[in-house]
């Protein structure tokens, strides 16, 4: 892997997107987390909307043009600073161009992305040169997928700490409070029309492997379905009511084996992962958690029918919520999650890891944990330092425990016991 320098450049971090919804609530984060002399600049594509929220917040951060569909303004933008930041999606439709600028710069990268596809591509793209260049190309550093990916690297960890060997079955179960952003949903009609346009890429959304970096090292533990309504208490006996599908599983459950992937196979031979969301245990929770297993299937169905004619995406243009929109503070404030991670291992030893957060997950959350993503690739931990992979990679391989302790110093509860 090349040395990457760049000590001699003007940023530290440019904030790409600034302008939008969760742009805007990152930057805000941005003034109050980053430290005193971090050079950060504001980008996008509009000089004048960029200059509103530079008045808005009552900073001096310059602000800078840049259009994902201008590639010479990207290949620009990348070569001033040492990590990008950004909000711009779908990234599917717009993502691509600014990851082919960091990954031949050598410029640190971290977005929002929940979707699959993008990876995938970017993977068989960009792999090889950002290595060659010592780029740290890391997506899905917000609520998709840093609870997730994080959460099973504490008990990884853990495991390795207490010589209790490797991880078995493991779980994931989500409470939370919030709601699916325009941005989320945008990416997912994407991806529709990606798979609309050329079904083989359909694949890639129904393996569970499909983002590893070496299938024929995945450990061969049978079907892995992310499909679930059953009883809590077949999870851990410390659980009660239903669970069902969690509507960001498919992805986070990719982002964990990959990480599994890059980090060697560590998490080991015989690790079987999936996640599930609470669905309560009143009477009715069964009908809930059927109702949400089966209104996901319904949903992702309907929009791939929608999306392969034109009068099915104008149909969706104006029923489902705008991307660059979102609540209001008092609801965001108002938001919360709970991620409980149970895990096995070869020795018989249960472990469970939480990681919670105040704050609407898909909004607030998510502006913390971008945040300090960004400051981490930039600045390091607050006493680690980052690991030397370089690529395509998730939050953990890149910035494991140095993201662990920022976050965790951010407010965030990451903590790992005996289930």
């Amino acid at each position: 892997m090349a040395r990457r320098d760049t000590t001699d450049r003007e940023f530290d971090l440019i904030l790409f997107g600034a302008t939008g919804f969760v742009g805007r609530l990152t930057a805000r984060y941005l003034l109050d987390a980053a430290p005193a002399g971090a050079r950060i600049a504001l980008a996008g594509r509009s000089a004048q909307k960029l200059a509103a929220v530079q008045s808005e917040l009552g900073v001096d951060w310059p602000v800078l043009v840049a259009d994902s569909s201008d590639q010479a303004t990207l290949d620009a933008l990348v070569a001033r600073t040492g990590v990008v930041v950004t909000t711009v999606g779908p990234y599917l439709r717009y993502g691509v161009p600014l990851v082919r600028a960091c990954a031949g710069a050598g410029t640190h990268y971290a977005d929002l992305t929940g979707e699959p596809l993008f990876i995938r591509d970017c993977i068989d793209q960009f792999q090889d040169e950002a290595v060659r260049t010592g780029a740290k190309i890391v997506n899905s550093c917000g609520y998709d997928s840093i609870p997730s990916d994080l959460s099973v690297y504490r008990l990884y960890r853990a495991s390795v700490e207490d010589n209790t060997g490797e991880l078995t079955d493991t779980t994931l179960v989500a409470w939370l409070k919030g709601g699916a952003s325009g941005g989320t949903i945008d990416s997912g009609r994407a991806m529709m029309e990606a798979i609309a346009a050329d079904p083989s890429k359909g694949s890639i959304l129904s393996h569970p492997y499909s983002l590893s970096p070496d299938r024929t090292m995945d450990p061969e533990v049978g079907r892995q379905s992310d499909q679930a309504l059953a009883r809590a208490s077949a999870i851990d006996p410390s659980l009660d009511g239903w669970v069902a599908t969690f509507i960001m599983a498919n992805h986070n459950s990719k982002i964990v084996r990959r990480s599994n992937g890059l980090l060697g196979w560590v998490y080991g031979k015989n690790f079987r992962y999936r996640e599930v969301m609470n669905a309560g245990k009143s009477p009715a929770a069964p009908l809930v958690a059927a109702g949400i297993a089966g209104g996901i299937a319904v949903t992702m169905v309907t929009g791939a029918v929608l999306s392969r004619v034109a009068a099915g995406r104008r149909l969706l243009d104006r029923v489902l919520p705008k991307p660059g929109t979102g609540p209001d503070e008092k609801a965001r404030r108002s938001g919360w999650f709970t991620m409980k991670t149970f895990a096995g291992t070869t020795s018989g030893t249960r472990y469970v890891c939480t990681f919670a957060g105040t704050g609407d997950p898909g909004y607030q959350a998510t502006s913390v944990m971008l945040g300090q993503a960004g400051l981490c690739l930039a600045f390091g931990g607050l006493t680690e330092d980052l690991p030397e992979l370089a690529g395509l990679l998730t939050p953990a391989a890149a910035m494991g425990d140095a993201l662990t302790e920022r976050l965790r110093d951010a407010g965030m509860t990451i903590e790992v016991a005996r289930a």
